[in-house]
């Protein structure tokens, strides 16, 4: 199906539940997938951050993005994140993804070699020239060591290279500078901005962003959707409340002891533990090496979930 222009609302980076032996557990996937569609969610990004893309292989991302493409059937766009190195593997990712039937791809800039400013435009700018379908651009410095400038979205949005950007770099000044130049600039129509936090976005959406991107919403679409829905109504005390609840819930992402995990295997660990308390995928493995969540870890998710409600 086509993107609509901006596309707006909830988009969950959808995660990537994997049998014990480490495969993608496509019944799981599918079960995931409904849940997110029964909560009414906008639209779907798969192979992100959340889905733990890095960690996959190219047959596994293939597979990921064909399932969820084929049994969502146009019901919402799907987004696939594109995720590589340098301009000629994330162009083999892209044909990749869209073969299989990806609405958008998004995109980061090259990572493991410094790169300039020009050289990341460059790279957009390539990517757009080779990919049949939209390009949204990942702003995710914490992975890329890169921070995507605003004035280079912005460029490359005026020149209809980029559709959207997904902002999960923190840096809320920026993404104002993006969100007033899309609003304002004459030049550019149609472009998507949308947070990847999942602890602002009622601020966002006051702010004029077009949508978020959180994982959290993988455990409580209906939340976030219910918060998406507040906010544009403007009824922003009763958002306040929802959001606040939304944050309260997101604590389970600390529930991993530091002294032997990393914040991503906590954080992922967390949403999939959930994920498996609730019903919705087998097994809350996560991919290797990370470190898995101990049985107590994992009961401290679940009172998070009772705590909102969701157990």
């Amino acid at each position: 199906m086509t993107i609509p222009t901006p596309l707006t609302g909830v988009v969950p980076p959808v995660c990537t539940p994997l049998t014990p032996e480490g495969e993608v557990d496509v019944v799981s996937l599918l079960r995931l997938v409904d849940h997110l569609l029964e909560g009414g969610v906008h639209g779907l990004f798969v192979l992100g951050t959340t889905s733990e893309a890095a960690y996959l292989t190219d047959a596994q991302r293939r597979l990921v993005v064909e399932t969820v493409t084929a049994h969502v059937s146009g019901q919402v766009p799907v987004l696939a994140g594109a995720i590589d190195m340098t301009t000629p593997r994330v162009l083999e990712q892209v044909a990749s993804v869209t073969a299989a039937g990806a609405d958008a791809v998004v995109v980061i800039s090259p990572f493991y070699t410094r790169t300039h400013p020009a050289e990341i435009a460059r790279h957009y700018r390539l990517v757009a020239a080779a990919s049949p379908v939209p390009v949204v651009a990942y702003d995710l410095p914490v992975a890329v060591h890169t921070k995507l400038p605003a004035d280079v979205v912005l460029e490359l949005a005026a020149e209809g290279v980029l559709a959207g950007l997904k902002d999960s770099s923190g840096d809320l000044a920026a993404f104002r500078e993006v969100i007033a130049g899309a609003r304002d600039r004459a030049d550019i129509t149609g472009f998507s901005v949308l947070t990847g936090s999942e602890l602002i976005v009622d601020s966002a959406l006051a702010a004029g962003a077009d949508g978020a991107v959180p994982g959290l919403a993988n455990v409580d679409p209906h939340g976030y959707v219910r918060l998406d829905r507040l906010c544009r109504v403007g009824d922003w005390e009763r958002a306040r409340v929802e959001q606040e609840r939304l944050c309260a819930l997101f604590g389970m992402v600390r529930v991993g002891d530091p002294a032997r995990m990393g914040g991503s295997s906590s954080a992922l660990g967390a949403f999939k533990a959930a994920l498996y308390l609730r019903g919705v995928i087998a097994c809350p493995l996560t991919a290797e090496p990370q470190v898995p969540l101990s049985e107590g870890e994992v009961e401290r998710v679940g009172k998070y979930l009772a705590g909102a409600g969701l157990l």
